[in-house]
């Protein structure tokens, strides 16, 4: 995810979430995107046909403008899932994604889960969630080649925050609705999907410290995959001992990142 999806000022003000220093601004635009004609989220298609959100205001998409499902399914599907299972024989699989945003990265986790029957217990964070009428004009359910796929789509939406739901036999979900910076550190993990704005546009996601707290909650050879290839980006993770990857990015980008957990 590249973007967060409306909430109101007033809720943002009234809501418990504690911001970091430096995103206020940044979540007041979004949290106003309703009010403001040149940063109201629009269905843009991209280069594969699939959809994602544009906010004009922003200058920045949730997706790549390549192709919103091939970007999700070279980064965290192939160089993530792939990757981690060609290595560990293991159960379950336990993943937290920063940014739910259209859900499509949880979408296409729960399809691989279903397609290989490899159990994955999936954590995801989004402090603004986007509303249901807007993410169902969005053409996955069209696009992504499975006869539950628009069912699994509109249930990831529409399960309640805070509880985890089962959408298959494999594939259980549990949606935060609070930020990486609030998530509760005890939790252990796998593999983080690590989908937030670009570091240009949200800076404190990015920062060393809040990478740290991921480190904490990987257990074993667990992986950090982005989109992202910045340089900052990588340094900050060998900092903390990852042993970091560049790898061929998708269609549009020369590089994405993987990053190991060194034991």
């Amino acid at each position: 995810m590249r973007g967060e999806g409306a909430y109101g000022y007033e809720q943002l003000a009234d809501s418990n979430l504690k911001l970091p220093a430096g995103a206020e601004m940044l979540w007041y635009i979004i949290g106003n995107i309703s009010h403001m004609s040149d940063n109201t989220p629009q269905i843009r298609e991209t280069g594969d046909g699939s959809h994602t959100l544009w906010l004009a205001g922003m200058q920045e998409s949730y997706h790549s403008m390549h192709g919103a499902i091939t970007e999700s399914k070279h980064v965290f599907i192939h160089h993530g899932l792939d990757y981690f299972r060609s290595l560990n024989n293991t159960g379950e699989i336990r993943v937290l994604e920063v940014g739910f945003g259209t859900g499509l990265n949880a979408l296409l986790t729960c399809q691989y889960s279903q397609d290989l029957k490899q159990r994955i217990k999936y954590t995801t964070l989004e402090p603004f969630p986007l509303d249901w009428n807007l993410a169902a004009r969005m053409n996955y359910g069209d696009l992504l080649e499975h006869p539950q796929i628009s069912f699994w789509f509109k249930e990831l939406h529409i399960t309640s925050w805070g509880q985890i739901e089962w959408l298959n036999p494999y594939f259980s979900i549990l949606k935060k609705q609070e930020t990486i910076q609030d998530h509760n550190s005890a939790e252990h993990y796998d593999i983080c999907f690590f989908d937030a704005f670009a570091p240009g546009k949200q800076p404190d996601i990015w920062d060393l410290k809040v990478l740290e707290m991921v480190k904490r909650m990987l257990v074993g050879q667990g992986l950090i995959v982005s989109y992202c290839a910045q340089g900052q980006f990588k340094r900050d993770l060998r900092t903390l001992g990852f042993k970091v990857e560049s790898l061929p990015g998708p269609p549009g980008k020369k590089e994405m990142t993987r990053a190991m957990l060194c034991s």
